[in-house]
């Protein structure tokens, strides 16, 4: 069952300030008034990834698994190279987090 909204609210803002609030609300998926209810409501607003950033994502989680591997590989033979592959693994990992959120 679909909950009907109905009350209006209005708010003033610039010209600028409502192209900004609709190209991140397109950007969102969502519409306008969607957007603003939600930004209020302090929910968060994602943005949807385009495919440029999908394939960002997928070929940083393939290089943090191939430095893990690396890692594995030179462990017991040179235990510092292993120490610093797997800190950048580490540090992949973490902006893949951030890209994430």
């Amino acid at each position: 069952m679909k909950k009907t909204k109905k009350t209006v609210i209005q708010f003033r803002c610039g010209i600028y300030e409502k192209k900004l609030l609709k190209k991140r609300a397109q950007k969102a998926g969502l519409s306008l008034s969607e957007f603003c209810l939600r930004a209020a409501l302090d929910i968060k607003v994602v943005e949807i990834l385009n495919q440029e950033q999908v394939e960002c994502y997928k070929t940083l989680t393939k290089f943090s698994n191939n430095f893990t591997a690396i890692g594995n590989m030179y462990r017991k033979h040179n235990p510092q190279l292993t120490e610093e592959v797997y800190a950048l693994a580490k540090e992949i990992k973490e902006h893949l987090n951030n890209f994430k959120q």
